[in-house]
C-alpha cells in the first residue's frame, strides 16, 4: 500500500513526521513524494497560530478531496491541531478517517493498522523511534530534537497545553542519534527544542546544552552544528564561550525576545527585562564579532501602548539583529493573554507590523551589503530552475527562514558540498557571489 505524508508547521513536528514514515518504511509499506499517488495519506498539522491552524484545516479539506476524486482510500490527520480540536474537527471534517492527537503517539501504529488492516486481529506493537526516521531535508543538512514540549509558560503560547511540560531527552540517546546521523552521511546537524537552552534542568538539575554541543562536535564526519532556538535568559556564559571556541558550532543565535518593553514583557511573563536582554546581545557581539543574531517579535500584544512600541522600533532600529520575524499577536484559545484587557486592534497590529518589518527590511539590506568582498563557505544545496546558478548557505544562515547566496554555474557536481565564495553582489535578502 502507498502512502503520502504532509508535514505541516515547526521542524519539530517535522522530526515527528520523519519517525512516523520511519515506522511505515520499516513495516515494508510504499512510501510515496506525490499524495496523488498515495492511497494513505497522514497529514502532520499545526495548531500554533490562527494562520497555521487555517493551513492545517485547508490542507484536510484539499485531501478529502483527493479522497473523493483520486486513489485515497483513508485520510488520517495527527499532530498539535488535533491534540487542541478534535472533537471539532470530526465534526467539521468527517472525511478525514482517523484523528490522532499527540497524547496518542504512542499508539499511533496500532490505530493506524486497526483502520487500514481491519481484518488483521494481530497487530504488531510498533514505537516512534528517533534512529529510524527517514530524513526528507535532503541528504546534507537534517535535525536533532533534544526535548519534547514546554514549561516557560508565556501567556501568549498554546505549546504547552499541547506538547506538554518540557522533557529532556537522555544524553547518552541524543548521541547515539547524533553518531547514526552522521553514520548515514548527514554533515550539517541543526538541534532543536521549543528552548534549547532548558535541555538537561529537568533530567540533571543543570543546563547541559554547552556540554551536549560540544560532545556532537566530537563526531565525525560532523562539519556545522547550530541550535534552536535559545529563550535570552537561559543563554549562559558557557554557552557563549561554547559557541565562541568550537569551530564547528556556527556563529549564530536564535534568540526570540518577543519584546522589549518590561511592562509587556511582564504581561507575556516573560523571566526577563530589556535591560538584560540588550546586555546580553551586547556581550554576545563582544564575545564573537562575527555572530548572526535572530529574533521573532510580535506586536499588537493585549496592553501594547504607543510607548511600548515606540521602545520595541528603537531597539530594532539599534541594529543588534541581523534577521527578524514579526507576528502579529494571535489570540489563541486557552491561553491566558486571550483573558487580557485592552486587546489591539487588527488594524493596528497590522500597522506595527509593517513599520517593523520596513525597518527590518532596511536593516537587513545594509548589513548585507557590509558583506561585499567578504569571502565565506558556502554549502551548495542545489541550482536554480534555469541551471544558470548554485544556491545555498552560509554559517549566517539557517534553512527555510534566512536568505541564500547564489554564485554562476561554471563547475559541475558541486552540490552538497561546502565551497568558497566571495560577494559581489546584494539582492533584497540574499548574496550574489562568485567562486574562488
Amino acid at each position: 500500500m502507498k502512502i503520502g505524508f504532509i508535514s505541516l508547521g515547526c521542524t519539530k513536528n517535522l522530526v515527528d513526521t520523519e519517525m512516523t514514515i520511519g515506522l511505515f518504511k520499516e513495516h515494508n509499506y510504499e512510501i510515496v513524494n506525490n499524495v496523488k499517488e498515495a492511497e494513505v495519506i497522514i497529514i502532520n498539522t499545526c495548531g500554533f497560530i490562527e494562520s497555521a491552524k487555517q493551513e492545517a484545516i485547508d490542507t484536510m479539506l484539499e485531501m478529502a478531496e483527493y479522497k473523493q476524486t483520486g486513489k485515497c482510500k483513508y485520510l488520517i490527520a495527527m499532530g498539535c491541531l488535533i491534540e487542541r480540536y478534535q472533537k471539532e474537527l470530526e465534526k467539521l471534517i468527517p472525511e478525514v478517517d482517523l484523528f490522532i492527537s499527540i497524547k496518542e503517539y504512542d499508539k499511533l501504529w496500532e490505530k493506524i493498522e486497526n483502520l487500514i488492516n481491519k481484518e488483521n486481529k494481530n497487530v504488531q506493537i510498533a514505537e516512534l523511534d528517533y534512529l529510524e526516521r527517514v530524513v526528507t531535508t535532503g541528504s546534507t543538512t537534517t535535525y536533532l530534537k533534544i526535548a519534547e514540549g514546554c514549561s516557560n509558560k508565556c501567556t501568549y503560547c498554546a505549546i504547552p497545553n499541547i506538547r506538554g511540560p518540557y522533557i529532556s531527552r537522555p544524553f547518552e540517546e541524543i548521541i547515539e542519534e547524533a553518531k547514526s546521523l552522521a553514520s548515514k552521511g548527514y554533515k550539517e546537524i541543526i538541534v532543536i527544542a521549543q528552548d534549547t537552552t532548558k535541555y538537561g534542568i529537568d533530567l540533571y538539575e543543570k543546563p547541559r546544552l554547552a556540554e551536549l554541543l560540544d560532545e556532537i562536535s566530537k563526531i565525525e564526519g560532523i562539519k556545522w552544528l547550530r541550535f534552536l532556538y535559545a529563550y535570552p535568559e537561559g543563554i549562559t556564559d558557557e554557552l557563549i564561550q561554547t559557541v565562541k571556541n568550537n569551530p564547528k558550532i556556527c556563529k549564530y543565535f536564535d534568540i526570540p525576545i518577543q519584546h522589549i518593553s518590561n511592562s509587556v514583557l511582564k504581561r507575556m511573563n516573560r523571566k526577563t527585562t530589556g535591560e538584560k536582554i540588550e546586555i546580553l546581545v551586547k556581550k554576545i557581539k563582544k564575545e564573537i564579532p562575527e555572530v548572526v543574531l535572530r529574533t521573532s517579535l510580535i506586536v499588537g500584544f493585549p496592553g501594547e501602548t504607543e510607548e511600548d512600541f515606540k521602545k520595541l522600533y528603537d531597539f530594532v532600529e539599534k541594529g543588534y539583529f541581523d534577521k527578524l520575524g514579526v507576528f502579529k499577536y494571535s489570540k489563541e484559545d486557552g491561553t491566558p493573554a486571550a483573558r487580557l484587557p485592552e486587546q489591539i486592534h487588527y488594524k493596528t497590529k497590522q500597522k506595527r507590523l509593517d513599520q517593523i518589518m520596513s525597518l527590518a527590511q532596511k536593516i537587513s539590506k545594509q548589513k548585507l551589503q557590509e558583506k561585499l568582498g567578504n569571502v565565506y563557505e558556502m554549502l551548495v544545496e542545489t541550482k536554480t530552475f534555469d541551471n544558470k546558478y548554485y544556491c545555498g548557505r552560509t554559517y549566517m544562515d539557517i534553512p527555510e527562514e534566512d536568505g541564500l547566496i547564489f554564485v554562476p554555474n561554471t563547475k559541475p557536481g558541486l552540490e552538497n558540498i561546502w565551497i568558497k565564495v566571495k560577494v559581489t553582489d546584494v539582492k533584497n535578502y540574499d548574496l550574489i557571489g562568485k567562486i574562488i
